[in-house]
């Protein structure tokens, strides 16, 4: 029985002043995140839905804007300049209706004049890539630093539309631009990470942005996102209590990304509320551009548990062109059990 007092529960909270103010569990991820800034700039990391990007990106913020006090006792505390603030601009494609022509443009639009407004600064030009390659140098006159650029579920607008290629088109093409502004403000920007469930092929939408590093399937951060046996086992102590270790691990711990391997939070967070197990990640909603792809092919569970494939059609896909293994891969339906070279 643990002698660790039981803390709060952080389902569905993505960020990271809430989780660390109001006395919920959290898993310390701030140790990869000076990783990350120690050793690159530009960064893109693919997971599936409901695996804690947003909270992670929410890290990176809180931690780049200097609120040192969230960070007091966390691994990144004694490592971090808190004296430097850097403005930070952040973009979310995870609300917004994406099927129509328009979608796109008005929630960029509405984003964007929130942090113009925000930060107190006059748009100069309408469209919007001119809006952010404007904002980006304005901040960083009226602030003297660098420019932070966190972009959360990019690859929504497109995958949203995947059922209307004409508008999922029009999106990628549209993103193309406005990623490429990362590229062409480069001396701008202090650091900038892109987080999404899918990897568009670079030709298709990352052709403006050749200089961003893919982690996705870099071992060193398999266990950025998700919970490790570690910490079940430390952490969520308090919450093992007249559960089976060992069936927790069978249904949850199924998660490899070529690096240690990783439960799903959102599972393991329902099973400490409820007390019961079951597909509870499985049942917050399959995509049905998915389920149709896979009626359409004729998939069966019995193939995909012997897929064999390679590292180029797991990490990318474009619209003409998506493998079903890709696609199955990065929406968290398939996982990676074995590695040969």
């Amino acid at each position: 029985m643990s002698t660790t007092p039981r803390k709060k529960l952080p389902i569905g909270i993505q960020n990271l002043r809430e989780i660390r103010t109001e006395n919920h569990y959290y898993v310390d991820k701030t140790a990869l995140a000076l990783k990350l800034t120690q050793e690159g700039k530009h960064y893109f990391l693919s997971r599936p839905r409901r695996f804690g990007k947003s909270l992670f990106l929410d890290t990176l913020k809180e931690l780049f804007e200097g609120h040192e006090a969230l960070f007091q006792g966390l691994a990144v505390h004694p490592h971090w300049d808190w004296s430097v603030k850097y403005p930070v601009l952040r973009f979310s494609f995870g609300s917004g209706k994406f099927t129509d022509i328009q979608g796109l443009t008005h929630a960029l639009d509405t984003q964007l004049s929130h942090l113009e407004q925000q930060f107190g600064i006059t748009a100069r030009f309408e469209h919007v890539g001119g809006r952010f390659a404007d904002l980006i140098l304005q901040l960083q006159q009226q602030t003297q630093q660098p420019v932070v650029i966190l972009i959360d579920e990019y690859d929504k607008p497109i995958l949203d539309a995947l059922d209307y290629p004409e508008v999922a088109k029009a999106n990628r093409d549209f993103l193309r631009g406005f990623y490429s502004t990362i590229k062409d403000y480069d001396a701008y920007i202090k650091f900038s990470f892109l987080t999404g469930v899918s990897k568009f092929s670079k030709v298709s939408l990352f052709s403006g942005l050749n200089n961003l590093l893919d982690i996705s399937l870099d071992a060193h951060y398999s266990s950025i996102c998700g919970y490790t046996d570690t910490d079940i086992d430390t952490i969520f102590s308090p919450e093992l209590e007249d559960l089976d270790r060992e069936e927790i691990r069978h249904w949850y711990n199924g998660y490899n990304w070529l690096g240690e391997g990783v439960y799903n939070p959102f599972d393991i967070l329902h099973l400490f509320r409820s007390r019961q197990f079951g597909n509870y990640w499985f049942e917050t909603g399959t995509p049905s551009f998915l389920v149709n792809l896979l009626f359409k092919r004729q998939v069966t569970s019995l193939s995909l548990d012997q897929t064999f494939t390679s590292n180029q059609v797991l990490s990318s896909f474009d619209i003409e062109d998506i493998a079903t293994e890709a696609l199955l891969f990065q929406t968290g339906y398939l996982t990676i059990k074995q590695a040969e070279r």
